[in-house]
């Protein structure tokens, strides 16, 4: 299922209040990110997949965040933020951030790098790896509710009652970082058409606008929500944020039930469309990825593809990019991955 672009009367500059100020990103921030980002990782790489190319039927671009240190995009935000506050000593006692688990490695692997301590919550049957990951990074793991919203809204009262500095997932200080990965794609890959982007609380895609419209490119941005947890496409079809009461998915990077409200206005204001994927679509997707590219991504890293999968008649004869954001899939989920493999190599 597909959301058409609603007519809105937002205005094209987008401005973002933090700490009581307004702040225009700008190249130079994307930038100066950049440079804080390659002092800790390299850039990701980019790559065109024939065999991806044969089984869609266009020029396949496959953006590979799943190659990052802690094995997605997340990280980019994470450094650009914490060196922020480490710099201007805004969290004394430390931070804290709600996750289901890449958000949560991001902060833990670069609290530890400035010297904060860091406070991760998941909810209760969080992925075990994930968890041992954030761990491993020194993150102090909490668990609390039953979904990521109630794990949120815990971190929120610990933010007021231990002086702690909660990292949202979607801030100007954190979006300049991540948006330093679609400008690496978009200056490395001429004429993209279309570029898909798989939507958790937003601060992909609306990075990737934010670097499409200041580049003057004229490529679709196009977002991918799960079926069983559409709050984001509900939201672009009404034009405002819409919640939902659960969001059940195997792709916990997407499991939003509650959009952030400025992520929203810029997404209903710049995005192409926004494309609804199953669960099975979802693993399909995964397998596929596997045989034509080698790579294991999590169930948020094969939504892009996965929608690419859904439009392939629509993208026909285009040249087109993929979101790889994420490689840290459960292991837990492979035996639902592996008859999509028998499958697709029959």
């Amino acid at each position: 299922m597909t959301y058409s672009k609603p007519s809105l009367a937002f205005p094209h500059s987008w401005n973002v209040a933090l700490w009581g100020r307004l702040h225009i990103l700008n190249l130079d921030d994307i930038e100066a990110a950049a440079r804080i980002i390659y002092a800790h990782m390299p850039a990701t790489p980019q790559h065109r997949w024939p065999l991806l190319g044969e089984a869609l039927g266009c020029e396949v671009w496959v953006k590979h965040e799943n190659h990052s240190p802690i094995g997605c995009f997340k990280l980019r935000g994470g450094l650009s933020y914490l060196s922020y506050l480490a710099e201007a000593g805004l969290a004394p006692n430390g931070v804290i951030a709600p996750t289901r688990g890449n958000h949560g490695q991001s902060i833990a692997y670069a609290s530890r790098l400035f010297g904060l301590p860091a406070y991760i919550v998941v909810p209760h049957g969080n992925g075990p790896e994930k968890n041992a990951a954030m761990r491993a990074h020194g993150a102090i793991l909490i668990e609390h509710g039953d979904d990521y919203q109630q794990a949120r809204e815990f971190a929120i009262g610990l933010e007021q009652s231990k002086g702690l500095h909660m990292v949202r997932s979607f801030t100007p200080q954190l979006l300049r970082g991540v948006a330093t990965y679609p400008l690496e794609l978009l200056r490395s890959v001429e004429d993209l058409d279309a570029i898909y982007v798989p939507i958790g609380m937003g601060s992909g895609i609306c990075a990737t606008l934010l670097a499409r419209d200041l580049l003057g490119v004229h490529t679709q941005v196009i977002g991918v929500v799960a079926d069983g947890a559409p709050s984001y496409a509900l939201s672009f079809e009404a034009g405002h944020v819409v919640t939902t009461d659960t969001a059940e998915t195997v792709a916990d990077g997407l499991a939003c039930r509650s959009p952030d409200p400025g992520a929203t206005k810029l997404i209903c204001e710049r995005a192409e469309r926004i494309v609804r994927v199953t669960d099975e679509e979802i693993l399909a997707a995964a397998a596929l990825m596997l045989r034509a590219t080698h790579n294991l991504v999590e169930g948020a890293g094969a939504a892009a593809l996965a929608a690419l999968t859904k439009e392939r008649e629509v993208m026909r004869g285009k040249k087109v990019a993929v979101i790889a954001s994420g490689g840290n899939l459960d292991t837990s989920l492979l035996p639902r991955l592996l008859p999509f493999l028998v499958v697709g190599g029959e």
